[in-house]
């Protein structure tokens, strides 16, 4: 017998009535901190994430390109990415963090199909030790999210989310721009490179490579390409982004982590 949980979630109709097509991904499962408690600030915890995405995947179904659809395998880094290093007090933080994750505008570095809403349902299975398992399912449209957008010298800063003690953005370089070594060294966070063409400290950057630590704000990116190219960062505390200026120089960064499955 399976001890899969019922995933049920609401039937989602485009403009003309029909309903669209939703793509899931189940069962991802990452050690993270999440809780109030200071056992769970201090030790990771398993929480399971179950995303079900809807969006009209006809256009994907004929024309065979992944930039109409969702690349999932590129989706469950990301997700397993913003687990890794976002440190959430409540289940409600996490599900609502996710949310706005994917239903944030496409970016030309990491293009795909417009979702028009999703359904999200996180799980802490070790919480009360077996007594019961508590879970925290949410459903989002892609009509009642804001994002906050700031101009910078480089390009952009999408605002996609912002907890407590923590920070979600996109750091999106235009073509030819550079994001130089930052003065907020003390901050702590990781940032994920999601498309290809990123240089950093005149090295290449893989697209789906992390780099985390104290000193995260104290190396650049260079964007020698054609197109825009975006880098994910989470940040503790919250980026403040009408303050900070470069810092002296590059900091050395050590090796990344990949979190994307080969393709």
């Amino acid at each position: 017998m399976s001890h899969e949980p019922v995933w049920m979630h609401p039937v989602v109709t485009d403009a003309q009535g029909r309903p669209l097509d939703v793509m899931e991904l189940r069962g991802l499962t990452v050690d993270v901190i999440v809780g109030l408690y200071n056992r769970e600030r201090v030790t990771p915890q398993p929480l399971r994430l179950d995303v079900a995405l809807f969006l009209d995947a006809r256009q994907a179904a004929v024309g065979g390109r992944l930039a109409n659809t969702v690349h999932y395998g590129r989706l469950a880094g990301e997700l397993r990415f913003l687990l890794d290093a976002c440190r959430f007090e409540l289940l409600e933080s996490a599900a609502e963090a996710v949310c706005r994750y994917l239903l944030a505008p496409p970016t030309d570095a990491a293009p795909h199909a417009l979702l028009h809403a999703a359904t999200v349902r996180v799980t802490k299975p070790e919480a009360l030790t077996g007594w019961a398992i508590p879970s925290l399912q949410v459903h989002r449209t892609a009509q009642e999210m804001m994002y906050r957008t700031e101009a910078k010298p480089f390009g952009h800063v999408d605002v996609i989310h912002e907890g407590a003690t923590y920070g979600v953005y996109r750091l999106r370089v235009d073509p030819g721009g550079s994001i130089p070594p930052r003065a907020d060294g003390h901050t702590e966070g990781m940032e994920l490179v999601l498309g290809a063409g990123v240089v950093m400290q005149g090295q290449p950057v893989g697209r789906g490579m992390a780099f985390d630590g104290p000193g995260v704000f104290g190396h650049g990116y260079d964007n020698p390409t054609a197109t825009e190219q975006t880098v994910l960062g989470v940040y503790r505390p919250r980026l403040v982004l009408s303050e900070g200026g470069a810092s002296e120089g590059a900091v050395p960064v050590g090796a990344g982590r990949q979190y994307y499955l080969p393709e």
